[in-house]
This record gives C-alpha cells, sequence and structure tokens, in this order.
C-alpha cells in the first residue's frame, strides 16, 4: 500500500494546502479514529481516513469597558484570542490544552491595575483537572520550578534556578484509578499544575509531555473560577471534565 507524509494525505484529502494541513496537525486538531495525529512529517497510509475536530466557538462569559472574560476552548492559543479580540490585551495566558476562564483587560490603565494585582498573588485562581492514580487527601506543593523557553516550553523543579511555586490540591471523585480534582494556584508559572501534579506521581490525564501514560484528546485541565479586583468569573467545564468516559 502507497504511503505518503500525513500532512500530504490529509491536504489531499480535505482540498486545504499543505501548510495549511500541517499547521492543523501541529495544533492538535487531526485524529485517526481516537488517536491524535502528533507528526506532519510521518509517513502514513494513503488511505487513511483522517477526522479534524475543530475547536468549539469561543464564548464571552462577561465583558465591560475594563475586562473581557472567555470561556477558552481547548486546542486555542490564549494569543489567537487576543488577535481575535480588538483592542484587547492578555492578562495571563492558559496552555493551549487547557480550557476555562481566560482574562483580557481592554484599555492601559486596567491592564495596568491587574497585572499588579497578578505580581501580587492577590488573584484567586481555581482549576478542575482529571489526573492519574487516586488521591485520597489533600495535598499542598511548594516546589520551586524552573522555565527552559528553547523551542517548546519545558518546566521543571529545580531549587536553585527555579521560581517560588505553590499549589493547593484536593480530591473531588474517582473514576478507576483516576481522580478528579479541585486545585488552587497562588502563583503562576509555565506549567505549574502539570508540573506539580507530576512530581508528587499524579500526572494529568492525557499529559504525556509530564508522564501521562493515558491517551486523551487533550491534557484534562479546566480553569474553573478566577477572582481579581471586584470581579468573580465561572467557567461551566466541558464534557470531557464534568465525566471521564
Amino acid at each position: 500500500m502507497a504511503t505518503d507524509k500525513a500532512y500530504k494525505v490529509l491536504a489531499r484529502q480535505q482540498d486545504i494546502s499543505n501548510k495549511k494541513a500541517k499547521d492543523l496537525i501541529d495544533r492538535g486538531l487531526v485524529f485517526v479514529e481516537d488517536k491524535k495525529v502528533k507528526i506532519a512529517r510521518a509517513d502514513i497510509h494513503t488511505e487513511t481516513f483522517f477526522r479534524i475536530e475543530y475547536p468549539e466557538d469561543i464564548e464571552i462569559l462577561y465583558q465591560d469597558d475594563d475586562i473581557i472574560a472567555i470561556n477558552k476552548p481547548a486546542q486555542v492559543d490564549s494569543y489567537d484570542i487576543q488577535d481575535a479580540i480588538d483592542g484587547a490585551e492578555l492578562l495571563h495566558r492558559l496552555d493551549r490544552d487547557t480550557s476555562g476562564v481566560l482574562l483580557l483587560g481592554k484599555n492601559r490603565a486596567f491592564i495596568d491595575r491587574a497585572i499588579k494585582e497578578f505580581k501580587a498573588r492577590k488573584v484567586e485562581k481555581h482549576y478542575v483537572a482529571w489526573i492519574e492514580g487516586v488521591l485520597y487527601e489533600k495535598v499542598e506543593i511548594d516546589e520551586p520550578i524552573f522555565t527552559i523557553k528553547k523551542g517548546k516550553a519545558f518546566s521543571l523543579i529545580d531549587p536553585l534556578r527555579g521560581k517560588k511555586a505553590h499549589t493547593v490540591v484536593k480530591p473531588e471523585e474517582l473514576q478507576g484509578k483516576k481522580s478528579k480534582v479541585h486545585i488552587e494556584i497562588t502563583t503562576g508559572r509555565t506549567h505549574q499544575i502539570r508540573v506539580h501534579l507530576a512530581h508528587i506521581g499524579h500526572p494529568v490525564v492525557g499529559d504525556e509531555q509530564y508522564g501521562s501514560r493515558t491517551q486523551s484528546k487533550r491534557v484534562l485541565l479546566h480553569s474553573a473560577k478566577m477572582k481579581i479586583l471586584d470581579y468573580e468569573f465561572n467557567a461551566k467545564e466541558p464534557k470531557d471534565i464534568a465525566r471521564y468516559k
């Protein structure tokens, strides 16, 4: 049976350019049955049938003259949302795979005020995740995190070079050998939740970068609630978080 590069097969099948096909694979939106296609240049049978899962529409939770709160779908880059909203600037970021509350400021005075709140650790950040293994009791993790930003960002626990990071994890539900947990972070290091959970032996389900062995369409992490200044925003859990299949 003939083979070709995955992105070329996809481009022919969907009648799109090679560049667009490669971009869809790189963004994690292309599947063969239930498995994500990870390498655009991998050789694959030319008869392979691909499925593209486009992200859900972006839901606006709230907006006024100062702030706009988005319920970010998984598999969408935070910067793409910023680019799509005229005159808005990200106040923080969520990883591409993470869904939930994402905040943008709409004027310079408010943005500066909000960034001061983040730096002073006065912003409440609550997440929900499914993790590997069974977690029975609350855990607090205080391990400094160092991030290497060459190419794809990667973080690790590093007592010498790392910056202070604090995560509180509470169990909510068990499903087989997986646990649903509530997480609160007072710091905002790159990949903080993912690194801290991997460190205690409970990586987030689907997070192959940090040791999850369970295949999933995405890293099962959701930003459920944020409080900043006098605002509170809540993002409903998507289906894959509300109930582990």
